[in-house]
């Protein structure tokens, strides 16, 4: 090549981890070496290049460098992408391949310096119509560049889904209503499974790409910030919820099949059901309690005797084994209960309305009926479908005010009472272990976060205790009947030596020290001993509107009553009792950790507040680290001390630092606790 031979080249250069080659016009300045030569760009700027990096020539003309800038703006006009496609049409037939200076000709009647690198330029940059083979370009074949049209079409859709996106986020973000399009809903997901699950998200690329491009840091907690700012997600959004498996929304399938339910409800398989609306019932549960599924009631027999009557709701009235709402019900397994609300396991229309024993209205239950001798065991028992009709919805707290006024017009309470004393007598009696720790009730509302210790009330002791002997009824007449029920039981704890009980303090530190020693609880479709009960045989059936456990045993005991064959098989029972064992297990982990969030933020919101603390056990006395109940709020919390306590102490604290997200929460004790310690 002679000096002034106009030629492109490319520099190589990193943009970010990846390689590009920037295209540049220079003219030749002299050989260099063997090999090489010396180009100087429009800029006057000097570059040595290797033959490999000169891209194509143009011969016939000499130019000077300065002459680069004229020479490029001749060219603009012609660099027309579409002017390819009727170059392509014209030799797509024939197939033969094609250089840039006959593309000159072809698309500009011209084969003159600035028309063949027109051509060559547009070639070059063509993804479409032409496919470069070494100097020179074949065209595609017909489906090929239909195939790539369609590409096309859809990155460039795809980019302006992406850059709509993008305005969207920053109309958010400057607190502009936005209406998000069905195309933002993968990228919005993926930012979601990102703040949830971090690292470990699948498909995390467009997450990334979302918070890159609004420069922000490529994290987890970048991600959940990013939702609460854009007011897609609380700051106080249940994390553990979304970690788990468990769906918070119902299919409009299954909403199909609830709605349908209560407009033409399905036949009654159980036509013949014992008619007991005659006898008056008690439904006593929290006042926000909406999916009422027990109620109590008692029958005045011949010669001074009762029949107590416990009236279990029938949700089986309104399904069937394997339909959509079965299955949804096996899905969730149970009803999730959260300071925030609860997630149910049925369609609140259906778990509220008809399958619930709503005051005032004919019920459909299965009850069962138990007479008890004087000390409490079993006598004689009865299991019916049953229609009831409940007289009065109670709470708690309403029924202790009854037991306490001891109110003459309401004998059937003061019989409930009575006997739930002498059930409880009795099972202790057979062995029952019976542990009394606080528990708190957490509610959250319109960010308002309360907390309430639940008392051992009567008339929780009441329920409880009736509670306890439906599901011993149920037990002894499936195991009678050898049907393949979710029994529950627990093996016999190891407790430590009464002597070393007794030297702990009565109440909640020696009941801790009991409870520590408290095997798990199991379940098995054949018969076992429930331990802490004291319960030979028990089977829960007490919240099938709650429990899926419990409606199984609804749906084998209806059928055995009805004599049709069992809907479940001893083998389906026992995988099913497995699965949804598993899945309850996973919602009582949410339970757990989402009452946890909400403690730390209660105690975060009140860090100025002294606290009465009661030292409970040990968790690493070598480390000084303790578990403490804070007795006001019912709630357990560890801490490690800097002085010497023992079970049983009780001091003052006081919280000095609190992260309810990464679950962290540091006490002190009190200088005015310190000083009474000291002065003791």
């Amino acid at each position: 090549m002679e000096k002034g031979t106009l030629v492109e080249f490319r520099l190589q250069s990193d943009n970010s981890s990846e390689k590009s080659r920037q295209r540049r016009l220079g003219v030749i300045e002299r050989p260099e070496g063997k090999k090489h030569w010396v180009v100087i760009d429009e800029r006057g700027q000097t570059h040595t290049l290797h033959p490999r990096q000169i891209t194509y020539t143009l011969s016939g003309n000499t130019y000077k460098a300065t002459e680069i800038s004229q020479f490029w703006q001749e060219v603009q006009d012609y660099l027309d992408p579409s002017s390819l496609e009727v170059a392509w049409e014209i030799l797509v037939e024939d197939g033969e391949t094609i250089d840039p200076a006959t593309m000159a000709q072809l698309l500009f009647s011209d084969q003159s310096p600035p028309f063949c690198y027109a051509a060559h330029y547009l070639l070059s940059e063509d993804r479409l119509y032409f496919k470069q083979k070494g100097d020179r370009y074949e065209p595609r074949p017909a489906a090929q560049v239909v195939e790539l049209k369609r590409q096309l079409e859809l990155e460039n859709q795809r980019q302006q889904e992406w850059q709509g996106f993008l305005a969207r986020v920053e109309q958010a973000l400057a607190g502009e209503q936005v209406e998000w399009l069905c195309s933002d809903r993968p990228r919005l997901e993926a930012l979601e499974k990102f703040a949830v699950f971090g690292e470990e998200a699948n498909h995390r690329t467009p997450a990334l790409e979302t918070l890159s491009a609004l420069r922000r840091t490529e994290t987890a907690q970048a991600a959940f910030q990013l939702l609460v700012d854009l007011q897609l997600w609380s700051l106080h959004e249940n994390l553990f919820l979304r970690r788990s498996q468990i769906p918070t929304h119902f299919s409009s399938k299954v909403l199909e099949m609830s709605q349908r339910c209560l407009i033409e409800p399905p036949i009654d398989r159980d036509a013949n059901r014992l008619d007991l609306t005659h006898l008056k019932v008690y439904t006593i549960d929290d006042e926000s309690t909406r999916e009422i599924d027990d109620g109590l009631s008692v029958e005045f027999l011949e010669q001074g005797q009762h029949r107590l009557w416990i009236h279990i709701a029938d949700p089986t009235r309104w399904l069937s084994p394997g339909n959509e709402l079965d299955l949804e019900a096996r899905r969730r397994s149970t009803t999730l209960y959260l300071p925030t609300g609860m997630v149910p396991m049925f369609p609140p229309d259906l778990a509220t309305g008809p399958m619930s024993l709503n005051q005032g209205q004919v019920c459909t239950a299965l009850s069962f009926g138990v007479i008890l001798t004087d000390d409490g065991a079993i006598e004689d028992y009865q299991i019916h479908a049953s229609l009831m009709r409940p007289t009065y919805r109670l709470t708690y707290d309403d029924v202790d005010e009854l037991l306490e006024l001891g109110i003459d017009a309401e004998p059937e309470l003061e019989a409930l009472a009575t006997w739930s004393k002498r059930r409880e007598s009795w099972r202790q009696i057979q062995g029952a272990i019976s542990i009394h720790m606080p528990e708190s009730s957490i509610k959250v509302e319109d960010d308002e976060i309360t907390i309430n210790v639940l008392d051992d009330s009567a008339s929780r002791t009441l329920v409880a205790e009736m509670m306890i002997l439906a599901g011993e009824v149920a037990g002894r007449y499936g195991e009678a009947h050898a049907l393949p029920l979710p029994f529950r039981g627990q093996s016999q704890p190891e407790l430590p030596p009464e002597e070393e009980l007794l030297k702990l303090p009565p109440g909640p530190v020696r009941d801790c020290a009991i409870r520590r020693c408290m095997p798990r609880s199991e379940v098995s479709i054949t018969p076992i001993r429930h331990a802490s009960l004291g319960l030979n045989t028990y089977t829960q059936v007490t919240s099938p509107i709650r429990r899926y456990a419990d409606l199984l045993a609804h749906f084998q005991i209806k059928a055995h009553l009805r004599g049709d064959d069992l809907p479940f098989s001893i083998e389906q029972a026992k995988e099913l009792v497995q699965a949804v064992s598993n899945t309850a297990y996973e919602a009582t982990l949410v339970e757990r950790q989402t009452n946890r969030y909400w403690s730390l933020e209660y105690l975060r919101r009140h860090s100025k507040q002294v606290w009465q603390a009661l030292m409970l056990r040990w968790l690493r006395e070598h480390e000084n680290l303790g578990l403490v109940l804070l007795e006001d709020l019912g709630l357990e919390m560890a801490m490690r001390f800097d002085r010497a306590v023992e079970p049983g102490d009780r001091f003052d604290v006081k919280v000095v630092f609190v992260d309810p997200r990464q679950d962290i929460i540091q006490f002190t004790q009190s200088v005015q606790s310190m000083e009474s310690a000291a002065v003791n």
